[in-house]
């Protein structure tokens, strides 16, 4: 196939023809995708080299609106298949083999790759089509795609030959007869031609919002003698449109799209006309598709101002919100047909609701720590404005030690969101458990209540009040804590994945002065950390990850703050290598925990495939005994490799580190495993 060969003055002919009787329609030019266009360019035809189509200029834009997607897969672990079903082969009938060879002149290896990848020929060799009209369907099929291939690389010059058996693509059509050779040679031969750049390009808003938007073609990405890829074209009618809808015109759309190709300059121009309807602002909020939820609330947690001035990142706020209280399975806010006659657009909110009984379960394990299993019982929506009641229990330290030395956990916790307005939610829990390191044996018992409050989209906090109670057994013997305290906590996140972040910046303060009733010592617990993410490329295929957090418990000695509070290093999420909680200072070769931290990661991250990722990374830190860290002690190094499992929920990880100054207790390496980046 010819790509266009466009000129101006006359009409250009349709696509490849097929036969009438097969149902397939013929192509024809002469309306855009959102409109009629003007200009002309030289009939199009057939020749014995193969088959010549020229395309109408809204091929140029349509065909590069297709995607190309690869079909989706279940995640298979341990012989079971999860986020998919698993598809049986189907048998196909008549299927007929074909071996098919794509050859490139004009190009690049790197166009040739994108076009192998683009071809269904190509890609879909083992899975035979049906008899010969299934392939020639396939070559068909083949023809659009490689067509809009090269028009993302700005080849509007180039041509396309499809054979069959040695036959051309149209006489096989025409004939619906293929060679009798088996597997059918297939050839795909690719002239890509020259490489069109801009040439005139002029953008025009129409109606009220005329001149509202830059008609600087290089604003919008398009300057003329820039490559002129059909892809530039699409973002510049997104930005425009976006931009009209950012500026209170929800009807904004591109009117008319005219290109016209001139092959003797090897240049297109391009005219874009955007039409902004009227501005509006925000109107009445209904609700849809509620079964428990109260209509009421659901339109409150929105947010959406009515009366102002419509702005699309509004709804897309409110869009978040609804889907953070986690009993919708989905919310889409749909606008209003037409502005109503006072400037108001009405928008209705349609919801879908999650079922309100979930259970759930997880799993993690580590050379040191063991195995951990966790299980949670939750009802949503409790009384149908968002509550949320959670049962949970876990046990930890499963096949390293004795059954009374696991660990154990238990928590009932209760949370309401929309109190004090709807960016503060309340959360309140009872829990009690077990911890067993190696430095000491706590049972406690916790109770708390919490204001949770979403200042921005990217900053959070929490205040609240904490009842503690424990029991336990360390190097200085026993001894029974009982402890309120007042917790603050104020967050930073601006990660753009908390599973797999890749650029971005979490940090968080937290601290809490606490009173132990039963010591009668007052003390302030204080801890920062931040981590932040940069990918090295634009594909984020190289990733460095870094961490560091820092602690200090004042106004108490070791001994007046349980061993469950102090600052203990050393395990998975703190520095890998080490023994759970097995780091900071000791009496008599025993780990007393302390009264300060310091931790450090650096992870190097690179994506090997699009499912299998390579780290490298050193962990460093140490706890002490006094409230600011002793710098003169050296701090305790971990190093070590992981790989990364990339699934729909988050990345698999697997860990191998080693601690390069071990002390009693300490392993030679260590292993882990859990879902999800180290942090």
């Amino acid at each position: 196939m010819r790509l266009p060969s466009f000129r101006s003055g006359r009409p250009l002919a349709g696509r490849p023809r097929r036969p009438a009787p097969t149902g397939a329609a013929r192509r024809t030019g002469g309306v855009c995708a959102d409109g009629p266009h003007s200009g002309g360019a030289s009939s199009g035809g057939f020749s014995a080299a193969g088959l010549y189509a020229r395309a109408p200029h809204a091929v140029v834009l349509a065909l590069a609106l297709a995607t190309w997607s690869a079909s989706a897969q279940g995640f298979e672990l341990f012989g079971f298949t999860l986020f998919g079903a698993e598809t049986p082969a189907e048998t196909v009938p008549d299927a007929l083999p074909y071996a098919p060879t794509l050859t490139l002149a004009g190009g690049d290896d790197d166009l040739k790759a994108l076009l192998e990848e683009t071809s269904l020929l190509v890609g879909e060799t083992d899975n035979p089509p049906s008899g010969e009209a299934g392939l020639i369907s396939r070559a068909l099929n083949d023809l659009d795609r490689l067509v809009a291939r090269l028009y993302t690389a700005g080849r509007y010059g180039g041509t396309v030959d499809i054979r069959l058996g040695g036959v051309p693509l149209q006489r096989a059509l025409d004939s619906g007869d293929i060679p009798d050779a088996r597997p059918v040679p297939v050839t795909i031969a690719v002239d890509a031609g020259p490489i069109f750049r801009f040439g005139a390009v002029r953008i025009e808003t129409r109606g009220a919002a005329a001149g509202a938007i830059s008609t600087d073609p290089a604003f919008w990405g398009l300057a003329p003698g820039a490559a002129a890829d059909s892809v530039k074209i699409l973002d510049a009618e997104r930005q425009i449109v976006t931009l009209l809808r950012g500026r209170g015109y929800p009807k904004a759309r591109i009117a008319e799209r005219v290109i016209v190709a001139d092959h003797a300059s090897n240049t297109l121009d391009v005219t874009l006309s955007a039409t902004a309807g009227e501005q509006a602002r925000f109107g009445p909020v209904a609700v849809a598709g509620t079964e428990v939820t109260d209509p009421d609330f659901v339109a409150v947690q929105a947010m959406i101002p009515e009366g102002e001035t419509y702005d699309p990142e509004v709804l897309a706020r409110a869009q978040k919100r609804l889907n953070d209280l986690g009993i919708f399975a989905s919310v889409r806010f749909v606008e209003g047909d037409t502005v109503g006659p006072d400037g108001r657009l009405p928008i209705t909110i349609e919801v879908s609701e999650r079922k309100r009984h979930v259970i759930g379960a997880g799993a993690t394990w580590s050379s040191t720590e063991g195995i951990g299993l966790e299980a949670y019982w939750r009802r949503r929506n409790l009384f149908g404005r968002g509550e949320l009641l959670s049962v949970e229990g876990s046990v930890g330290r499963l096949g390293n030690t004795e059954l009374g030395d696991m660990e154990y956990a238990g928590r009932i916790a209760f949370e309401k969101p929309g109190v004090f307005g709807p960016l503060t939610r309340f959360t309140t829990s009872l829990g009690a458990k077990q911890e067993t390191p190696d430095a000491y044996t706590s049972r406690s018992v916790t109770a708390d209540a919490y204001l949770r409050r979403e200042f921005t989209d990217q900053i959070r906090g929490r205040a609240g009040v904490e009842a503690y109670y424990a029991d336990e057994q360390d190097v200085y013997g026993n001894h029974t804590y009982f402890l309120v305290g007042v917790p603050g906590e104020l967050s930073f996140d601006s990660r753009d994945d908390p599973l797999n972040p890749t650029e971005g910046v979490f940090a968080s303060l937290f601290g809490e002065p606490a009173y132990d009733i039963r010591g009668k010592s007052n003390m302030l617990f204080l801890k920062g950390t931040a981590s932040t993410y940069a990918a090295l490329d634009d594909a984020a295929r190289f990733v460095l990850a870094g961490k560091a957090s820092v602690g200090s418990i004042l106004g108490a000695s070791i001994q007046d703050v349980p061993a469950s509070r102090r600052f203990i290093a050393g395990g998975g999420g703190s520095i890998r290598g080490y023994a759970y909680r097995n780091v900071g200072p000791r009496l008599n070769g025993e780990v007393t925990g302390g009264l300060s931290l310091i931790e450090l990661s650096g992870e190097v991250r690179v994506k090997a495939t699009e499912t299998i990722g390579i780290v490298g990374f050193v962990d460093a830190g140490n706890a002490y005994a006094d409230s600011v860290p002793d710098l003169s002690r050296p701090l305790k190094i971990g190093v070590g490799a992981g790989l990364r499992y990339f699934t729909p929920i988050g990345p698999l990880r697997l860990d191998v580190a080693v601690p390069l100054s071990p002390e009693k207790d300490d392993p030679d390496f260590a292993l882990y495993v859990g879902l999800s980046q180290a942090f």
